[in-house]
């Protein structure tokens, strides 16, 4: 498996796989309209110019994808999707260590979930990360924030 930076020309893939690897998390709310799901190909492509993006791919086939960006002292991580064949390798993990060393400068790494997410929860608690406030999205769905400080602080 490689992990390496994303170009605009993996967008349609990456958003693809966006789309099957959120369909768990919309079964858990009962909830199609949720971001991840309706977002659209220009939108994704717009991401390309604010944020950094990763893939993971096995034999040129992308697998996984992560997005982040640095403001200020924090990285802002987003979008963390693995293939559901492929879930539960460790590959999640490699994700976030991917993203820390792609901003090593940062002092703070933040993300968020939502709040009925147990296997999310447990994986982002587990890596180190601690909640510290939950706001509503919508009537179904809560987020749950989560911040880890870097260990060079």
């Amino acid at each position: 498996m490689l992990i390496e930076q994303a170009t605009i020309a993996d967008a349609k893939e990456i958003l693809d796989l966006q789309k099957l690897a959120y369909q768990s998390e919309a079964a858990i709310y009962n909830d199609s309209t949720i971001p991840p799901l309706t977002q659209t190909l220009e939108e994704m492509c717009a991401e390309f110019a604010t944020q950094t993006v990763l893939k993971a791919s096995i034999d040129g086939k992308i697998i996984g994808s992560v997005r982040a960006w640095l403001a200020d002292d924090t990285c802002y991580i987003g979008r963390v999707i693995v293939h559901p064949d492929f879930q539960n390798q460790g590959i999640g993990a490699k994700f976030m260590q991917a993203v820390e060393n792609f901003f090593p400068t940062a002092k703070r790494y933040e993300l968020f979930t939502g709040y009925k997410s147990a296997r999310n929860l447990h994986f982002y608690q587990k890596l180190g990360y601690r909640i510290f406030k939950q706001e509503d999205l919508n009537e179904n769905v809560k987020l749950v924030y989560l911040e880890k400080f870097s260990q060079s602080c």
